[in-house]
């Protein structure tokens, strides 16, 4: 081969291979988000059915008396507060 086409592939390879390789990036990425996220979730219906099926809470010890807030049982996504008047 002649010198020329060396030095033409040599620079052209990895400006050809390096937005591939960051498009392959955020894809894998995506997909690692995604799945992580669809792990968490199923975890998280999982937990709530056995908490459901575990039967009613027990009654606060002092009569009158509210419940603390549990904070494992409140739900993770709270995009309905934007539709509070406040």
């Amino acid at each position: 081969m002649q010198w020329e086409l060396i030095i033409a592939l040599v620079i052209a390879i990895p400006i050809i291979l390096f937005p591939a390789a960051f498009v392959w990036y955020l894809n894998a990425g995506g997909l690692y988000h995604a799945v992580k996220n669809a792990i968490e979730r199923r975890t998280v219906a999982q937990q709530r059915s056995t908490r459901a099926q575990t039967g009613p809470q027990p009654a606060p010890a002092v009569p009158g008396q509210k419940e603390a807030f549990d904070h494992e049982r409140a739900p993770l996504d709270w995009r309905h507060l934007s539709s509070l008047p406040w």
